[in-house]
């Protein structure tokens, strides 16, 4: 897909329709939040962040 050369040039809207589009794009689960981002899975810091919210 030459992505490494697309996604500089393309604005957030594009990367996540991408994304929807292909599930196989991400590789590790994701968690995004309004001030945080978490990749991968540990369960411990994906619970606190949760409680948190």
């Amino acid at each position: 897909m030459g992505l490494k050369d697309k996604l500089p040039h393309m604005n957030e809207d594009e990367m996540l329709r991408l994304l929807a589009a292909d599930g196989m794009l991400v590789k590790r689960p994701l968690l995004i939040g309004e001030d945080f981002v978490l990749v991968g899975f540990r369960e411990a810091e994906w619970a606190e962040r949760l409680n948190a919210q």
